[in-house]
């Protein structure tokens, strides 16, 4: 790190749109930072494995939970409820999915580079 960096996800540096839901990334630092905001009904199975073309989800995430309710279920059956003020992390293999009527938003640090792009 050479100098101070400040950005901002109201201008973020790539916007990434889904079904019934969106990242914004930004890059800073060297590091790319995504903010995920998902509606409910979104679900990864449907609104994004369709542009992952995988399994589940291999994009590893360590996040913080904004706010709304998210069910994680990884591979190994390992099932996990986040909610605003949680801190996750969660290996590659895992299927995820807004519960409620309330948008979950995510602040990810780590997978979010590759997250829901077409390759």
């Amino acid at each position: 790190m050479k100098k101070a960096e400040k950005k901002s996800f109201g201008q973020p540096d790539e916007i990434r749109k889904f079904p019934k839901g969106y990242i914004e990334l930004t890059m800073i630092g060297g590091a790319t930072v995504g903010r995920a905001v998902l509606e409910p009904g979104w679900r990864w199975s449907t609104s994004v494995k369709p542009i992952a073309k995988t399994k589940s989800c291999e994009a590893p995430h360590f996040q913080y939970h904004v706010s709304g309710v998210m069910k994680v279920v990884m591979d190994d059956g390992t099932e996990l409820e986040c909610r605003e003020g949680d801190v996750s992390l969660l290996p590659s293999g895992h299927d995820a999915w807004v519960v409620g009527n309330e948008p979950v938003v995510v602040v990810d640090f780590q997978g979010m580079a590759d997250y829901a792009k077409d390759h």
